[in-house]
């Protein structure tokens, strides 16, 4: 019986020194600039390779070219924040605790004309801006307040957005 506890607890401490910790990725805070359409420093059309190095915190990616839901992306929902990278643009969601250049999330419908001026598309729920890098695309809830951010390398004309939400 004695033999038997003894092999059990040295049996336990090895077990215990083969544990190691692991420090979870951190990418630090998030920046978003408006105007320059980039997020870290990565812009919508970034590789999902380049996207996964330079940010290794995500919490759940589809390969490039994956024929399920939106093609391949990054997607980081602690943030709310997520890349398409098949289709080249970033999401901004509600949630977003980072940095934004422009403090557009909760921001009133009317006070971004000085901004942002004349939206090249419209519709009830969003605005579509032509900018240098591509196009902003602002959605707004029922109080007329931006509440989800798109911005991508394309034009309105070619833009392809998910309508499904990633994992």
């Amino acid at each position: 019986m004695r033999q038997l506890l003894c092999l059990l607890f040295f049996a336990t401490i090895f077990t215990g020194s083969k544990a190691q910790l692991v420090a979870k990725s951190t990418c630090g805070v998030f920046t978003v600039d408006i105007l320059d359409g980039k997020l870290n420093g990565l812009k919508p059309d970034a590789r999902w390779q380049e996207v996964k190095d330079a940010l290794p915190c995500f919490t759940a990616s589809q390969p490039d070219g994956d024929t399920t839901k939106c093609g391949g992306g990054i997607f980081f929902k602690d943030k709310d924040v997520y890349f398409f990278t098949d289709r080249d643009y970033i999401e901004i969601r509600e949630k977003f605790q980072g940095k934004l250049s422009i403090p557009v999330m909760g921001a009133s419908r009317t006070s971004l004309f000085s901004i942002l001026g004349n939206p090249k598309v419209k519709d009830d729920t969003w605005e579509a801006f032509q900018m240098a890098y591509g196009c902003l695309v602002l959605h707004y809830n029922k109080l007329n307040k931006v509440n989800l951010i798109q911005f991508s390398s394309r034009g309105t004309e070619t833009l392809s957005l998910c309508s499904q939400s990633p994992n």
